[in-house]
């Protein structure tokens, strides 16, 4: 995975229009191309994290950065050091106990598709932001 060197993976509910609405967010605020996106229902997400379980999977968005994985909250705050504009000062919510940030995480994560809808299929990239995504 050459492309993804000095990249930081970002996985995701591909179905989810929530999940979707933030990756688009995160493309247009990713000032120095930092991150690759890859659907966590992929065939690719499956090869890369064999070992997590089903819930974890598809209950939170999941950061592979530097040889760390970060799920929850801390994927989310960690995300958001690198984009543009006023957005790394939320890694600020770090110092919020880590149970209170994940217990408020997990209720969004659970209500997701009630509140924004789901897809019936995984999102296809645009062709100009295709290099975003792995394959």
């Amino acid at each position: 995975m050459a492309v993804t060197q000095n990249k930081s993976i970002i996985f995701f509910d591909g179905i989810c229009n929530l999940c979707n609405a933030s990756v688009q967010f995160i493309i247009k605020r990713d000032r120095k191309d930092s991150f690759r996106f890859v659907a966590i229902q992929s065939p690719i997400a499956q090869q890369i994290l064999p070992d997590i379980s089903y819930q974890r999977r598809y209950e939170s968005v999941l950061l592979y950065e530097n040889g760390n994985l970060y799920s929850e909250s801390d994927a989310a705050l960690r995300i958001t050091r690198k984009l543009k504009g006023i957005w790394p000062i939320l890694y600020i919510f770090t110092i919020i106990p880590h149970s209170i940030r994940n217990a408020a995480y997990r209720l969004i994560a659970k209500n997701r598709y009630r509140w924004f809808g789901k897809q019936e299929s995984c999102m296809v990239p645009s062709n100009d932001m295709d290099q975003k995504f792995l394959t």
